[in-house]
């Protein structure tokens, strides 16, 4: 059955690896992205940019609205934020990062919600925890349970470890990766956007919170 997905992060690079899988799909029948700045049309006739100051109090409003005009298709519709700082974490503050990964993923969240749409997924991180010592996990702890609020029939998070093929992740360091078993280990980003276009495709219902870490990231994008 055909399907639509309204996404953020679009522009970033798991982001736009998600939205290159999701185009690559025959039953993905539109992609509307959210973006922070104009970045031109898409060459894509199924692919739609809508640019929204995401700082705004309307935000949540506007998202929602997006989300209403895309459901009266009468298709399934889905939400995806791929929204993440990467690498460049570091030079961020806390309550910086808590602005953008809570604040701005939160509003499109509860704004997807408001708009009918009952399936989400959300990048994370492994580890993840609101109760971590380490301040970037902490902080997508604090989004996971922000999106976990907005109350979606089905939320699938995904927490990646090492990021291979990344732009932000060195090269020594995704190699590296590879001799680290488990979740902490690498994965490949393609194989992450292509397990967000297997949750959609797959429709599955199991569970209203299920985790994707490494290992079972690997098995969905294998599906694809």
């Amino acid at each position: 059955m055909a399907f639509r997905v309204l996404i953020i992060g679009g522009t970033g690079q798991v982001g736009a690896s998600v939205v290159r899988c999701l185009l690559a799909e025959p039953t993905c029948a539109e992609v509307v992205q959210i973006n922070r700045r104009d970045v031109g049309p898409s060459a894509d006739a199924r692919l739609r940019h809508v640019t929204l100051d995401t700082s705004a109090a309307s935000f949540g409003d506007a998202v929602a609205a997006i989300a209403r005009e895309m459901g009266a298709h009468g298709e399934p519709f889905y939400g995806a934020s791929c929204v993440g700082v990467g690498a460049g974490s570091m030079r961020w503050s806390e309550q910086a990062l808590i602005a953008l990964e809570v604040g701005v993923v939160g509003a499109f969240a509860r704004g997807c919600r408001a708009g009918g749409i009952e399936r989400f997924a959300l990048l994370s991180a492994v580890g993840s925890s609101a109760k971590s010592r380490l301040r970037y996990v902490r902080v997508m702890g604090l989004k996971e349970e922000a999106v976990q609020a907005v109350g979606f029939p089905r939320l699938a998070i995904f927490r990646p470890g090492i990021i291979a093929g990344n732009a932000h992740t060195p090269g020594y360091v995704a190699w590296l990766g590879r001799i680290v078993p488990g979740k902490f280990g690498v994965i490949e980003q393609d194989d992450i956007a292509r397990a967000f276009v297997a949750e959609f495709v797959r429709s599955a219902t199991d569970g209203a919170t299920v985790i994707y870490e490494n290992r079972q990231m690997k098995q969905l994008a294998a599906a694809v």
